[in-house]
């Protein structure tokens, strides 16, 4: 590939092979879990001697992936060995682009430019059925590989490689121009592309993944196109199995967006600064979340759902039937300090988000408030007075003539401050104001976002940004106003205390399907996960250990945010600084 790095289009650095330096007490960049000694090796080289000895392999993996050079670097390791292999493109059997776009068409939403309904079907309709079964190995070869997106589904015997990609690369990939949809024959623009991505490409790809997981021999990270690392399949199944009853941390990304702000690049000053911003942080969005593995310092990469995947009831606890392999909780950073306002907004209700979408859960969200400059709000519920009628109207003028709208008219706000906890159940009108840095607790649904006003700002490409005043009148709750809104900020009480330690709780709403407490601590403190995930993040102090009740140990510092699967069952945080300790934590109730 290109040493410029001009195949993805991000401020973003790739993942290192091995582990950079971290300073105890700051942010981790590259959180990993530790697996077995020796166990992650680079380089096709390596790649071509554990595949040596098989007459018949199979190299299956995810969108996004290089093929070609993928195969030439392959096949330049394997004939540096004395191998000469026959390779098979499992594409020669997808369907004619022009029954791809119509098998997908009726998924994508039409013009709707963001939003679409969840492919219902499997990777093999991609495929001619008879052009598949042709594909067999030649008994004449001295090796024979099958390669591409959905090559296991030609049913060859012999070593099955999986060659995973994180989602931000993919999208990083997109916006460079150098990959395209599944089966498709045209590039998109990005955000064409994502849509696909998210309702139709990442749907049939992860389910196909789930299938092969627990056959794969070998899982090669493809991030870094000339120097993958691998490891054995049941290598990682082990660190899989380890981590759904300890702990994990997935590897964060950060974005930056019209409204953003600086407290991120402010607070880790690890990342690029040559970016106007930074909005959100990736803490925990695991649809689009990797998890990094350690072996001797090297480093390996795979999806977040390949843990669910692994044993998902471990990782959920009691209500793992509900929510199948779909972890429930999402955290991210919202950052609008020294930014701007967020756009005005809500999100669907469970019935709408089903029907439309094909989603099984919605978007009911919270605001906790990290940090806050003096005077900062948020905008939540409407006005005493609000009449409807007259609100769509001003939006509709604004969108149409360029009209600014006076926000505060219609809109309730709330003044914030450090540990307040907003709020926000579906239908709810809302948006964080400047000044602010939100650790967004959700459930995990994260890009239904019915936007009705975005303050005439462009996007960053200097294009205005969608709205969505149709969808949003469809699902707004006009009866959160007065003083209905003001009871939409969380009114937290001691829940429990001890010798040095105390337990609040930051009620939610009966809407919400998880509670928030926030452990305070001077020492420390033992927890019981009850049957349930917790999803942790240090909200003020300096750094805490973690200890399990396996065991096994792992620092956290300010701002990070961990997991601790149900199957763990108890756990201890211990204070490492020199203040107070307070962590937030999100559990199904």
């Amino acid at each position: 590939m290109n040493p410029d790095n001009s195949w993805r289009r991000t401020s973003q650095d790739l993942l290192p092979p091995t582990r950079p330096p971290a300073a105890e007490g700051h942010y981790d960049l590259y959180p990993s879990f530790p697996i077995e000694a020796g166990s992650i090796t680079q380089g096709f080289e390596a790649l071509a001697a554990q595949i040596a000895h098989s007459p018949t392999v199979t190299i299956d993996g995810y969108g996004g992936v290089f093929w070609k050079p993928f195969r030439d670097a392959l096949d330049a390791a394997l004939r540096a060995q004395g191998i000469t292999a026959q390779w098979h493109n499992v594409d020669d059997a997808l369907r004619p682009p022009a029954e791809i776009e119509a098998l997908v068409a009726p998924f994508l939403g039409g013009d709707d430019p963001l939003f679409g309904t969840r492919f219902t079907g499997t990777l093999r309709d991609f495929f001619d059925g008879e052009k598949l079964a042709a594909l067999i190995p030649s008994p004449a070869a001295q090796m024979n590989i099958i390669y591409g997106c959905g090559a296991a589904l030609a049913g060859w015997d012999g070593v099955l490689v999986y060659v995973d990609l994180p989602k931000n690369e993919i999208q990083f990939r997109s916006r460079a121009g150098s990959v395209c949809n599944l089966g498709a024959a045209e590039l998109q623009p990005p955000k064409a592309m994502y849509k696909r991505f998210y309702f139709v490409d990442w749907v049939t790809l992860n389910r196909h993944k789930a299938d092969l997981l627990p056959h794969i021999d070998i899982i090669v990270d493809g991030q870094r196109p000339d120097d993958p690392a691998l490891v054995r399949g049941e290598t990682l199944r082990g660190g899989l199995q380890a981590m759904s009853r300890s702990y994990f941390r997935v590897r964060p990304w950060f974005e930056p967006g019209a409204w953003g702000g600086q407290w991120i690049k402010q607070h880790i000053p690890e990342l690029p600064q040559d970016v106007p911003n930074y909005a959100w942080s990736f803490e925990l969005i695991v649809p689009e979340n990797g998890l990094l593995f350690e072996s001797g310092g090297r480093l390996l990469e795979v999806s977040f759902d390949f843990l669910m995947y692994h044993d998902h009831q471990a990782v959920i606890g009691d209500s793992a039937d509900r929510f199948g392999y779909e972890f429930p909780i999402r955290f991210d950073f919202l950052d609008t300090v020294d930014g701007g306002n967020l756009s005005v907004q809500c999100h669907p209700s469970p019935d709408y988000i089903r029907e439309h979408f094909g989603e099984t859960f919605t978007q009911d969200e919270t605001y906790y408030i990290l940090d806050a400059k003096p005077d900062s709000r948020v905008f939540i519920g409407f006005q005493d007075d609000i009449e409807p009628d007259a609100f769509r109207a001003a939006l509709e003028s604004s969108f149409d003539e360029g009209v600014p709208v006076d926000i505060d008219r219609f809109v309730n706000s709330e003044p914030v401050q450090k540990h307040d906890l907003v709020l926000i159940p579906h239908g709810t009108i809302h948006c964080s104001g400047e000044g602010v840095l939100v650790v967004e607790i959700s459930a995990t649904p994260y890009i239904f976002t019915m936007k009705m006003y975005d303050w005439m700002r462009p996007d960053l490409d200097g294009k205005p940004r969608p709205l969505n005043i149709d969808r949003a009148f469809e699902n707004l709750n006009f009866e959160r106003k007065g003083q209905r809104a003001h009871e939409l900020m969380s009114q937290p009480y001691v829940l429990d205390r001890g010798d040095g330690w105390q337990v609040i709780h930051l009620p939610t709403t009966g809407v919400h399907f998880y509670d928030v407490h926030r452990l305070e601590f001077e020492q420390s403190i033992e927890v019981a996960t009850g049957g349930s995930c917790h999803v942790l993040s240090l909200v003020e102090g300096e750094s805490i250990l973690l200890e399990a009740a396996n065991g096994s140990q792992q620092r956290f510092s300010y701002a990070e945010t961990f997991v601790i699967p149900a199957a763990a069952r108890r756990y201890t945080l211990t204070n490492l600084g020199t203040s107070t300790a307070k962590v937030v934590k999100a559990f199904i109730k």
